[in-house]
């Protein structure tokens, strides 16, 4: 039975995809076998699949889609022949989203690196909680050595969820390889390579525990 990454938070615009489709090709690069699930009726990750299919042959990576009610049941199917399934969720925290945090072993929360971002992080954390699920806070758009990184940084630390080591910074090559359908992983190396390679030994060291 593979592990079950549910990403989620309540505020739009947080880097859901951007980290769902940057692990998807971690793991699938590390030797895992990866599932991608879209349940955001937006459907990025569905589109970056797809841009992604057009320009290469990756049969690493598979993908699907389903209604929230509809979770359970194919988050089962894809566990038991992946490695690794990662949920992309829609920007809501309701009764929409319990299913797909109820399939997680690990519930990531992407916070970009503003207050407002961190206040929309509390309704996700209690019904993670109420789920009875570990949560990792992963900083994203994060611009190391402000003040305003380090106070998001400690209050995120002060909600007694994990807060990962490793941070996705606000790089531009973050947005253009989602577009082309591509990780940071796969493009020219830089400094993202060393961000997304450092949350994935991170998330894989979690889940082996």
């Amino acid at each position: 039975m593979g592990h079950v990454l549910t990403i989620a938070q309540q505020k739009g615009g947080a880097g859901k995809t951007t980290l769902a489709v940057n692990l998807a090709v971690g793991f699938a690069r590390a030797g895992k076998s990866v599932a991608l699930m879209d349940i955001d009726p937006q459907g990025s990750a569905g589109r970056w699949f797809m841009t992604r299919v057009e320009s290469m042959d990756d049969p690493r990576i598979d993908f699907s889609t389903a209604s929230a009610w509809g979770v359970s049941y194919e988050c089962r199917k894809l566990a038991d022949a992946h490695d690794i399934v990662i949920i992309d969720t829609p920007p809501k925290a309701d009764s929409d989203l319990r299913p797909a945090l109820r399939a997680a072993d690990l519930v990531l929360i992407p916070v970009a690196t503003s207050h407002v971002d961190l206040w929309a992080v509390e309704a996700v954390l209690d019904l993670t909680e109420r789920a009875e699920k570990p949560a990792l806070m992963v900083m994203t758009r994060a611009r190391p050595g402000t003040r305003l990184a380090a106070d998001v940084a400690e209050k995120a630390a002060e909600m007694q969820a994990m807060v990962a080591t490793g941070a996705m910074a606000n790089r531009v090559v973050y947005a253009e390889t989602l577009g082309q359908g591509r990780s940071v992983l796969e493009a020219p190396k830089s400094p993202a390579h060393t961000e997304v390679q450092a949350l994935v030994d991170e998330i894989a060291a979690i889940l082996s525990r």
